[in-house]
């Protein structure tokens, strides 16, 4: 039976979930998730769980953090006078909002605290600093 090796294009169904058996991400119910193995197209640790699979195999991945999303960057936090942000715009904590940059880059932030003065945003992933697992199934090489 073929195996995967890197620069294989495979396509995989999968599930990750957290420390706490959450689910964060799933392929099920959509299109496997097609990649090239070796690429950087995916985070590192599921990666480097590729080669040597075969198709139908299924297997768990735990993922460390530092293989994942990388650890949380305290400079990717900053605090925004709330003047400066429109009175429409939903402040809840945990809120996931768009920013723009100045140099013209869209990023995704969340909301972490909100105060009468300021609201601070975090622009690290949401999955910073988490050890995840996957559930993976591979389904093709093509």
């Amino acid at each position: 039976m073929t195996q995967v090796k890197t620069g294989d294009t495979v396509r995989i169904h999968y599930t990750g979930t957290l420390q706490d058996g959450s689910t964060f991400d799933t392929s099920d119910g959509r299109e496997p998730l097609e990649f090239e193995v070796g690429s950087g197209q995916i985070i590192p640790g599921l990666d480097n769980a590729m080669p040597g699979m075969e198709v139908g195999e299924k297997k768990k991945v735990e993922v460390p953090a530092d293989e994942a999303y990388g650890q949380p960057d305290p400079s990717a936090k900053q605090a925004v006078p709330r003047s400066e942000i429109p009175d429409n715009i939903p402040l809840d904590l945990g809120t996931q909002l768009q920013v723009q940059t100045p140099n013209g880059q869209v990023m995704p932030v969340t909301v972490i605290d909100v105060n009468e003065a300021e609201v601070t945003l975090d622009a690290n992933h949401p999955l910073a600093g988490k050890d995840l697992t996957f559930d993976i199934e591979l389904v093709e090489i093509a």
